[in-house]
């Protein structure tokens, strides 16, 4: 960590203890662009696991901060409804997005059912060769001493590379998926827009995916059912019949469920292992951490920062009472650093016992559909990486999203080592 990073962490820590304890809003996307939401996070697990923030642009909403009560809300989705959306912003008119993940059974149900199969046993064993060539060639490809940026070249690549296989997308086009998903998951500020409508820069992109994919459902409807998504889709009893906004809200889930939260802890894997150089030497003697040093950095990264729920009637947690309508946001990223239930749980440790216990995936009905995916890809960039590299050297600060829901990364400047 920089003298700058010190400086800016220690700020954030008086700020975050010296101010009303009502008005501390996690839900500000610059507390993650700046990496400082840790101490109010903290200061809300100790004195107010569950708080109610009363202004936000998007209306009021409960904070829940503490493991046990992010799984209580997460495992009783017939008190904590999923509909209409799953981040703390609502969807529009213009642009709705129904989603099976932000749906309550029974259509969840037949949905997630209907695109599963695509995530089975059989199909990541057959998978597997096809992205362990592919992050060969990545890796094969980068130039060794000079500095690169890990994001574009290595964690951009080979998520979208797999996510283009999944749906059979067009593979020279496949870079529009990457723009799509971080369109759809972009604060109003990103600099990814360019117009003083930012909202209508979004929906506008949004109706182009949707376009494209609707050529794409087209030709697949008319040919046998094959296994991929949008022929899943197509074919599916649950999902032929689905309406334009419904068939976008999907292939945004499916999107940025496949790209941005394994893009994001693959980068974040090089950036902890940089930042706690004794377990990358861990690491280096014994790679057979790998699957555990995977499993650690999805805890450590949490990629999707939080989600959120409401009530669909008056419910005590935490000692307070949420009423029927009110918003939830389950802070996993928060979750994931309680102390009452993780040791230690600011350390980035890889052969940490009960590695698997974090919160990234979710829980209940809603548990990330591609979890084992995204283990896999992570798992086999790992290995290849051990192979060529014995050294992946970040050389400045990382680049990191202005969002509270997706908690990634810009950029990172990395250098391979020249071998002596």
């Amino acid at each position: 960590m920089s003298d700058g990073s010190i400086d800016l962490a220690k700020e954030a820590r008086a700020t975050a203890y010296a101010m009303p304890l009502d008005q501390i809003n996690v839900a500000d996307g610059e507390l993650f662009r700046t990496d400082t939401m840790w101490p109010y996070f903290e200061r809300l697990r100790k004195e107010a696991p569950v708080h109610y923030q009363a202004e936000h642009e998007f209306g009021p909403y409960w904070s829940v901060t503490k493991y046990k009560d992010i799984m209580a809300v997460d495992t009783d989705h017939e008190t904590f409804s999923s509909e209409p959306a799953i981040t703390i912003a609502e969807p529009t008119e213009e642009l709705p997005l129904p989603m099976f993940i932000a749906m309550d059974p029974p259509k969840h149900d037949v949905q997630r059912k209907t695109v599963s199969p695509i995530v089975s046993p059989m199909n990541l064993q057959n998978m597997e060769p096809i992205i362990r060539e592919r992050a060969a060639k990545i890796l094969d490809d980068l130039p060794v001493g000079e500095e690169i940026d890990w994001v574009d070249k290595v964690s951009i690549e080979l998520t979208t590379m797999t996510l283009a296989t999944l749906f059979d997308f067009p593979w020279e086009d496949r870079r529009k998926l990457t723009r799509w998903s971080d369109v759809a998951t972009a604060g109003k500020d990103s600099h990814l827009f360019t117009s003083d409508d930012p909202e209508a820069e979004r929906r506008n992109e949004l109706f182009e995916c949707v376009d494209y994919f609707t050529t794409l459902w087209n030709e697949r409807i008319n040919a046998p059912p094959k296994p991929d998504l949008i022929s899943m889709l197509a074919h599916g009893e649950a999902t032929r019949n689905m309406d334009r906004m419904e068939y976008l809200g999907n292939l945004i889930l499916l999107i940025v469920g496949g790209n941005d939260t394994t893009r994001n802890t693959i980068t974040g894997s090089v950036l902890a292992l940089n930042q706690n150089p004794d377990q990358y030497d861990k690491l280096t003697a014994n790679p057979d951490l790998i699957p555990s040093m995977v499993s650690e950095t999805i805890r450590w990264q949490t990629p999707l920062a939080h989600m959120r729920r409401l009530a669909t009637r008056d419910v005590e947690l935490g000692g307070k009472t949420i009423r029927k309508g009110e918003k939830v946001i389950m802070w996993y990223v928060s979750g994931n650093r309680d102390d009452e239930v993780i040791e230690n749980p600011n350390a980035y440790i890889i052969d940490r016992p009960r590695v698997r216990q974090h919160l990234s995936f979710g829980f209940g009905i809603h548990r990330c559909v591609g979890n084992r995916l995204a283990e896999l890809q992570l798992k086999i960039i790992w290995e290849e990486i051990m192979k060529r590299f014995p050294r992946l050297d970040v050389v400045g600060e990382p680049v990191r999203v202005n969002s509270s829901f997706v908690k990634g990364y810009e950029h990172l400047p990395v250098v391979i080592p020249k071998r002596h």
